[in-house]
């Protein structure tokens, strides 16, 4: 089932189950999916293209749940919580810590990597391979630690 799709079954769901953060989370992510079609590209969107359109989404809302938290706005704080929880239902699971460690030492050891210099090889394939599954965030500061 493709992403719209699914978003379009959820958004009904949602309507009939008055529930306001699913509604509010569901209705952005299908804004981002129109956006996305009449972009004038012409190309069709992979599965690919919504796993980075989520992540986006997600990424957006924790910036600014940071904000909020630090100006002290609980109310706004909260509903941007919320939507985070709403839009990862809809992104493939997370790696865990250990196994994103586990991952990345595989790679530098593939790639051969010996110091920081190598950094840019193990980030390129290791940001290929873990697409969807672990932030650029968590990927960087584990290739860090590693080659540090």
């Amino acid at each position: 089932m493709s992403l719209e799709t699914k978003i379009m079954t959820d958004l009904k769901a949602a309507m009939k189950a008055k529930d306001q953060a699913a509604l509010r989370s569901i209705r952005a992510i299908k804004s981002a999916i129109l956006l996305e079609k009449t972009s004038g590209s012409g190309k069709e969107i992979t599965e690919a293209d919504e796993v980075k359109m989520l992540q986006k989404l997600v990424k957006q809302r924790k910036d600014s749940l940071q904000i909020y938290e630090k100006e002290g706005r609980k109310d706004l704080a909260d509903k941007e919580a919320e939507e985070i929880e709403v839009i990862q239902r809809y992104l493939p699971e997370q790696m865990s810590d250990e196994e994103l460690e586990k991952e990345v030492k595989a790679i530098v050891e593939e790639v051969g990597a010996t110091s920081m210099k190598d950094m840019g090889k193990v980030m390129g394939l290791a940001s290929q391979r873990f697409a969807g599954r672990a932030e650029g965030k968590a990927i960087s500061a584990k290739v860090k630690a590693i080659l540090g």
